[in-house]
C-alpha cells in the first residue's frame, strides 16, 4: 500500500498548569483562536482549515501530552497501526472514532521509542477557509515539533520505518525529517534526556513574523532567540518562552523539498556551509531559552507543585 504513511503534522497536545492563563496567552499574545472547550481542556485553531493545531489540558503536571499527525484514509490508519504493532511499539489506543469536540475522525495512538505519544488520524473535521480569521501576523499552521532525544538513531528509525518519514538534513545538533514536501515536520535534537524542545508555528511571511513578534513584546514576552534565519530549512525564526515554560517559535519561508532532486545535507556539509544555526550571524539563544529547550522551567514548576501537594497531604 503506497499511501500507508503519515502525510502531515496536525498539531500538538500539552498538559498545562493553568488552562485559563495558557488559553489567554495563545489567543491574545500568540494569535490562535479557541474552537472548543470543556472539562478542563481547550482546542485552538490557526488560520488554516485544520480543526485545531493546539490542544491544552489543565493537569497537576505540565508536559507534552501528544503530537498529532494525519494519514490519507482509514486504510492507512489501520495499516500504520498494524506496522506499529509489528515493530513492537506500545499501542496507547487502537483505531477508533475520535471525540467530536476535537474534530472527530478516526485514529490510533502509539508511543515512540522514547515514550512520546503520537496520534495518527484521518477524516478530522476541517474549517471552511472564509478569510474571517486571516491576519498574516497570526499562525497559519503548526510547522514542526522538535523533540529532545537520547537515542536519535532509534527514534529516527521508528519515524522513518514505521510512519514513512524521510531524512531531509542532519547537523551536529539535530536531524530533520519530513512526512510531506515541507522541509521537516519533526526534528530530533541530541540531548541528555527525552522531552519537548520546542514547537514552531508558521506565519505567512517576514512581515507577519515581525508583527507577531511585536505583539508578543507588547504582551510582555521578549524574544529569546531571533530574529534570524536557520540553515536547514532556510526558515526565518523568532523564539519565545510561554507561560508554562515551553518554547514556542514563529517561523516563515520554510523550504519545500523536490523528492526527485533533494540531496540529504550531512553534518560535515552544514559545518562548512555556516557557523552556527543562524545564517545571518546576528542571533544567539539566550541562556534562559536554552534552559527552556531542555525543560528546565517546566521541570522546576512540576517539582514545586509536587512538593506543595506532599506538604498538604502531610499536614
Amino acid at each position: 500500500m503506497t499511501n500507508m504513511r503519515v502525510n502531515g503534522l496536525r498539531g500538538v497536545e500539552l498538559a498545562v498548569f493553568d488552562l485559563k492563563e495558557t488559553q489567554d496567552f495563545y489567543a491574545n499574545a500568540w494569535g490562535l483562536q479557541t474552537v472548543a472547550a470543556a472539562d478542563g481542556s481547550a482546542y485552538m485553531r490557526a488560520a488554516s482549515a485544520e480543526h485545531h493545531v493546539l490542544a491544552i489540558h489543565e493537569r497537576k503536571r505540565a508536559g507534552l501530552a501528544a503530537v498529532h499527525f494525519s494519514a490519507p484514509d482509514r486504510a492507512a490508519v489501520d495499516g500504520l497501526h498494524a506496522k506499529s504493532k509489528a515493530w513492537g511499539c506500545e499501542i496507547v489506543a487502537a483505531p477508533h472514532d475520535l471525540p467530536l469536540i476535537a474534530g472527530g475522525g478516526y485514529g490510533f495512538s502509539v508511543k515512540a521509542p522514547e515514550g512520546q505519544i503520537l496520534t495518527i488520524s484521518c477524516d478530522v473535521a476541517r474549517h471552511a477557509c472564509t478569510g474571517d480569521f486571516y491576519d498574516h501576523s497570526r499562525p497559519d499552521k503548526l510547522s514542526h515539533v522538535v523533540l529532545n532525544s537520547v537515542d536519535i538513531q532509534k527514534q529516527e528509525a521508528f519515524f522513518c520505518d514505521v510512519l514513512g518519514f524521510r531524512l531531509t538534513d542532519s547537523t551536529a545538533r539535530m536531524d530533520f525529517i519530513r512526512c510531506s514536501s515541507y522541509h521537516h515536520s519533526i526534528a530530533l535534537a541530541r540531548a541528555q534526556g527525552p522531552g519537548l524542545n520546542h514547537m514552531a508555528y508558521e506565519v505567512s511571511n517576514f512581515d507577519g513574523l515581525m508583527r507577531g513578534s511585536g505583539r508578543m513584546k507588547k504582551h510582555g514576552y521578549n524574544i529569546g532567540w531571533g530574529v534570524g534565519r536557520h540553515g536547514p530549512g532556510n526558515n526565518l525564526f523568532s523564539y519565545f518562552i510561554e507561560p508554562n515554560g515551553f518554547v514556542t517559535e514563529y517561523t516563515a519561508e520554510v523550504d519545500t523539498i523536490d523528492e526527485a532532486t533533494h540531496v540529504v545535507g550531512t553534518p560535515d556539509y552544514w559545518a562548512k556551509m555556516m557557523n552556527g544555526p543562524d545564517r545571518f550571524g546576528l542571533a544567539d539563544p539566550s541562556p534562559e531559552l536554552r534552559d527552556a529547550m531542555h525543560g528546565k522551567f517546566v521541570d522546576e514548576r512540576n517539582k514545586r507543585c509536587e512538593e506543595i501537594i506532599a506538604e498538604k497531604m502531610a499536614s
